[in-house]
């Protein structure tokens, strides 16, 4: 059986494709550099990160993107005849109800596994969630969503389809509207195009990417239209009792929650076909703690088995439409990879490609291996609310029980300068435990949170040495965070109040966000960006 989510932590709007006998899945990244994650798995049950190949400001400017803005919905697709893997990605860099303003770029690479891949060229800006089909006459199609920003048209936004001329790298022709929605869901987005029996499926998300989402199908003769709804739909969901929508609400929804789901928010699929001629969609969900119905995850990806019907519609396996934990295994035989080392100790040229950065490139200048003494160090620059030049390297949560620990070799001389692990989930909300002066100017330990633009300092302040080392340890507990720290390596001591972690979660700020929780180090020098923290290594463990 294949276990949901089969991409846990932080991985939504997944992208997947078959090539041979290896499987490749695309999520969102978006203000976490580098962007774009790329899965491998060569059995649907197993994966393991490839790469995250927008990884110079050439591919990706993000300085001083909001949270939650940057990459969206990328777009993992093969031409077979070229032998050749494209790329589409959305950088979103503003958006209100009515105006969006997006770049859409197209990349490609002949050898996905080498991780080298083409220049970005540009496409369009006319909406998010660009997606590229290759039909078999040659032509090339891309689709996004047409985000209208004229107020009588908020619900009328709807996909659009134009031939993209791949030599010229340049649109062809005048887009065409080939969808507002399948279901009476609203919120159409995330499209992609099938070609089976003759017939053009479009797959899209629809209800909102929260509690009412779903995956939605629909058919036609000729690529652009016109598209019939399957009258299976939703073809995947978390709730299956039909609603209307409405863009003027809130896309989280969390009046749609169902109970009976064991995986909620299911949607925005993309569909692969095995080599034995299976069918699965991979989708997002979400996995919410109780009862405020918050994803410190964020949201995942997950996988469900397909069939077709007599009449040539795609319908989950088990003849439902509610996302499972647990589905049946493709007829391929198990290929687990290598367990990962849990503790990072920084004895290699770079930096494993699990660990990422808010916003900015890891270039020397601020994060510096040093192999010889096997030490990371962190040049203190901007606070982690920063938008801009926060210095952070952390790695996805996984899990609701984790443990990460951290050396830390500092030596701060004023209240200004900062260093230790943090909790986070973006510029607005996260927690941190960390190394400081107090007002004598003495080293101490202490904790902070940073949650809806309010800064707590706990009252707890520990004594430590300035030149000696400190343990940091964070470990989460479903919906709480606890710090602890150690003088030695081995006796850990509480260190601050138990945390509320449902905090750092998509659902809890006013407006709903995309992304999920971090456990990572951090450094910060407001005084002269010039301060240097070293940490000796870095661990993360899942506890259960």
């Amino acid at each position: 059986m294949i276990t949901n989510p089969i991409l846990p932590g932080f991985n939504g709007d997944p992208s997947i494709v078959r090539v041979g006998d290896d499987y490749y899945i695309a999520t969102s990244s978006f203000e976490w550099f580098p962007g774009v994650p790329i899965y491998h798995s060569r059995d649907l049950a197993h994966w393991r990160l490839l790469d995250n190949p927008l990884n110079t400001p050439e591919y990706l400017n993000l300085c001083g993107e909001r949270a939650s803005f940057g990459v969206w919905a990328p777009a993992l697709s093969y031409d077979a005849v070229k032998k050749r893997f494209y790329l589409l990605y959305s950088n979103v860099h503003s958006k209100n109800e009515w105006f969006f303003d997006v770049d859409n770029f197209i990349i490609w690479t002949d050898d996905i596994q080498s991780c080298v891949w083409s220049k970005p060229v540009y496409i369009n800006s006319s909406g998010f969630d660009a997606s590229l089909f290759h039909d078999d006459d040659g032509r090339k199609w891309i689709m996004n969503k047409d985000r209208d920003y004229r107020p009588k048209n908020i619900d009328n936004r709807g996909i659009i389809i134009q031939e993209y001329d791949m030599d010229g790298h340049r649109l062809v022709g005048d887009p065409v509207e080939i969808s507002r929605g399948a279901t009476s869901r609203c919120f159409v987005e995330g499209p992609h195009i099938y070609k089976r029996h003759g017939y053009y499926y479009l797959i899209t998300a629809e209800g909102g990417t929260g509690y009412g989402h779903c995956v939605a199908v629909s058919r036609s003769r000729s690529i652009t239209g016109p598209y019939e709804a399957s009258p299976y739909n939703p073809l995947v969901t978390s709730q299956p009792e039909p609603f209307c929508g409405s863009e003027t609400e809130s896309f989280l929804m969390e009046h749609q929650y169902n109970p009976k789901a064991d995986l909620q928010k299911a949607g925005h699929g993309s569909l692969v076909e095995t080599q034995n001629g299976e069918w699965y969609v991979a989708h997002l969900c979400g996995r919410p703690l109780m009862p405020r119905l918050r994803c410190i995850l964020g949201r995942e990806t997950a996988l469900q088995k397909i069939t077709w019907t007599q009449d040539e519609w795609p319908r989950m396996a088990d003849g439902s439409n509610l996302a499972k934990l647990e589905v049946p295994s493709p007829a391929l035989p198990s290929q687990p990879f290598p367990e990962e080392n849990p503790r990072c100790t920084f004895d290699g040229p770079a930096l494993p490609k699990y660990f990422y950065s808010a916003r900015n490139p890891i270039t020397e200048d601020w994060a510096a291996i040093d192999p010889q003494r096997h030490v990371l160090r962190l040049r203190g620059r901007e606070s982690l609310t920063s938008y801009y030049y926060p210095s952070i390297i952390a790695r996805k949560v996984t899990a609701f029980h984790t443990q990460t620990t951290v050396k830390l070799l500092f030596k701060p001389r004023s209240f200004h300068h900062l260093a230790g692990v943090t909790c986070f989930y973006d510029a607005n909300y996260h927690y941190c435990a960390y190394k400081s002066c107090n007002d004598n100017g003495d080293p101490v330990l202490k904790v902070a949170s940073y949650i809806a633009n309010e800064l707590t300092i706990c009252d707890t302040e520990v004594a430590v040495p300035l030149d000696a080392p400190v343990w940091l340890r964070a470990l989460t507990d479903d919906d709480k965070l606890r710090f602890q720290y150690s003088l030695n390596g081995e006796e850990f001591t509480g260190l601050g109040p138990a945390l509320d972690l449902t905090y750092l979660s998509d659902e809890a700020g006013p407006y709903g966000k995309f992304t999920g929780t971090y456990m990572g180090m951090f450094a910060q020098d407001s005084d002269r960006k010039a301060v240097w923290a070293e940490f000796g290594w870095f661990e993360y463990r899942v506890l259960s």
